[in-house]
């Protein structure tokens, strides 16, 4: 299998994460690509050129974070990190959904921060701002544990570092101490050591 990836993308974070702890690095080649250069090999699997993109094993492309984690939970040996069904699959997936939302609030804060200083909209990045931040307290309050990995708290973590790494000048963890334990012991994780957006 292929995964089309960047290095600080969280959504593409997530999908490594996960095919490390089900045990398929061996089995899934990281190819970085260039997503402001040209990117003919992900252009043909992927046309709006967003990472990241996994070749299964059957060949055909699967372009939302999601869903390739869904696909390599199934992949791998013993105990998921996705619940087959019932409450506890819901429980899990509404936590990957809040840090979901949590990302692309991030994401249209970090767009906005890129335009001309001239056409940047301050009302709009402190809408921004204020949504990650209120999807953050929400985290704090589902009480998560590193202890109880599953896709929710990956991608609660992949939230967290992303937001250190592109929004350095935002204090997230100020009356945030659950998540700021949460962050540590993931970060401590070899999956997540390996997959820093800062790491090279």
């Amino acid at each position: 299998m292929k995964l089309y990836i960047t290095t600080p993308s969280p959504y593409a974070r997530k999908c490594r994460i996960v095919a490390r702890e089900r045990g398929l690095a061996d089995q899934v080649q990281e190819v970085v690509v260039d997503l402001y250069g040209a990117a003919p090999e992900l252009a043909a699997v992927a046309p709006i050129d967003q990472v990241p993109v996994l070749i299964a094993r059957d060949g055909l492309p699967i372009t939302d974070s999601p869903l390739i984690c869904e696909y390599l939970d199934g992949l791998g040996d013993g105990p998921g990190l996705i619940p087959m069904a019932g409450p506890e699959r819901l429980a899990v997936r509404r936590i990957e959904t809040l840090g979901q939302g949590a990302l692309e609030m991030g994401v249209k804060w970090v767009l906005e921060k890129r335009r001309p200083e001239s056409e940047q909209s301050p009302s709009w990045m402190a809408r921004w701002r204020d949504r990650l931040g209120r999807s953050l307290d929400a985290l704090e309050a589902a009480d998560l544990s590193a202890e109880r990995l599953d896709i929710g708290v990956i991608t609660a973590g992949c939230v967290l570092t992303w937001t250190d790494f592109r929004h350095p000048e935002f204090d997230w963890r100020a009356g945030r101490p659950k998540l700021v334990a949460l962050q540590a012991a993931l970060e401590a994780r070899p999956s997540f050591a390996a997959t820093r957006p800062d790491a090279a």
